[in-house]
C-alpha cells in the first residue's frame, strides 16, 4: 500500500514551472546514515508541503548500478525511498541490501528540507521552492570510492554524486528550471574511522569538496559535514580522529560546518533510527541558516 501511495504522489506531481531565479539545490550524500539504511518509512508521513519540495534520488550501496534505488531519472516530490533490487547471497559484494525495511526507508533529506522550506516560507508570502538531490552509498570511504582523483573504483561513488546532479540539471532545465547549488549536506566518516584511512581524513574530504565546487562550477557552494557520533558505541578509537577532522575543516574553510550528532537516537552501533534521523536532517538545516546568518559566508 505505501508503495501505491508513492507512486500516485508522482503521477501528482504539479509540473515544473519556469522561474526567473533559480531554485535552490542541496545535496545530500555520504555513506549509509545519509542513505537512510535503517529509517523506518511507515513511522513517516507525506505532509502537505512536501510535495513543494523537489527530489530526485539514487541510493544504495557501493558503486551506483541497476540494483539502486532510484527516482528514475525524474524529479518527483520529498518522499521516503522504496528499496532497490539488492544483490542476493551470503556473500554479495558490498550489497548490503539499500535499506534495512523492505518498504525502503530514507535519510536526512526529509528532516532537513521540511525544517528549511519551513523557516523560509511564511503565510501570505510567494512560495520560495527547494530542490533535494540525495547520491548516497552505503560502506563507502573516501578512499575506496569517493576520491576524485582515482578514475577506478576508488572514485566510482564520487562520479555517481556528479553525474546525478548534472543528469538533474539537465532534466530541470527541461522544463524551464535552473539550480543554485546551495549547499552539500554530507553524512558520512564511519568507513574511514581505521588507523590507515583516519590520519588522512581531513586532507581527502578537503580534497573531494575542492573537486565538487569545482566539477559543478559552484564555489560558494556550503558544506555541512557530520557523522554518527556515536558509530562503535565508543570502543572504535579512531572515531574521535574523524570528529577531530570534520571540525577542524569546519574551521578552516568559511564555507564549511561541522554538524554534531551526540545523543540521536540509534538502532545499533552504526545507525540512527526514524527519530534520529529526521533529527538529524533538523540539525543540519539549522546549522546551514546559522552558517548563511554569518558575515563572511553573506559575502
Amino acid at each position: 500500500m505505501k508503495h501505491a501511495l508513492i507512486a500516485l504522489a508522482v503521477l501528482c506531481l504539479p509540473a515544473l514551472s519556469v522561474r526567473a531565479e533559480p531554485v535552490d539545490l542541496i545535496l545530500v550524500s555520504g555513506q549509509s546514515n545519509a542513505v537512510g539504511f535503517c529509517a523506518n518509512p511507515s513511522e513517516v508521513f507525506l505532509e502537505p508541503n512536501d510535495k513543494n519540495i523537489l527530489f530526485w534520488w539514487r541510493c544504495g550501496d557501493p558503486p551506483a548500478d541497476a540494483h539502486d534505488s532510484t527516482s528514475g531519472d525524474k524529479w518527483t516530490h520529498l518522499q521516503p525511498q522504496p528499496r532497490g533490487n539488492p544483490l542476493r547471497g551470503n556473500n554479495p559484494p558490498r550489497q548490503y541490501g539499500n535499506f534495512m525495511w523492505p518498504d525502503g526507508g530514507f535519510g536526512p533529506e526529509i528532516g532537513f528540507a521540511r525544517t528549511l522550506y519551513a523557516a523560509e516560507n511564511k503565510a501570505g508570502q510567494p512560495v520560495k521552492r527547494i530542490a533535494v538531490l540525495k547520491a548516497a552509498f552505503s560502506g563507502t570511504g573516501m578512499r575506496t570510492d569517493w576520491n576524485p582523483a582515482d578514475p577506478g573504483e576508488g572514485g566510482a561513488c564520487y562520479r555517481a554524486l556528479v553525474n546525478e546532479a548534472k543528469a538533474a540539471a539537465t532534466a530541470a532545465r527541461a522544463q524551464g528550471v535552473t539550480f543554485r547549488v546551495r549547499a552539500l549536506v554530507w553524512v558520512q566518516g564511519e568507513t574511514d574511522a581505521t588507523e590507515a584511512d583516519a590520519p588522512n581524513y581531513e586532507k581527502a574530504l578537503a580534497a573531494m569538496l575542492a573537486a565538487l565546487r569545482k566539477d559543478l562550477n559552484s564555489p560558494r557552494m556550503i558544506a555541512l559535514v557530520g557523522i554518527n557520533a556515536q558509530f562503535g558505541g565508543g570502543k572504535n578509537a579512531f572515531m574521535p580522529k574523524i570528529i577531530e577532522a570534520q571540525k577542524a575543516l569546519g574551521k578552516k574553510d568559511p564555507r564549511c560546518a561541522y554538524v554534531d550528532t551526540a545523543g540521536l537516537g540509534i538502532v545499533d552501533a552504526a545507525h540512527f533510527n526514524t527519530a534520529g534521523t529526521l533529527e538529524m536532517g533538523k540539525r543540519f538545516a539549522e546549522t546551514l541558516q546559522k552558517l548563511e546568518g554569518q558575515t563572511a559566508v553573506r559575502k
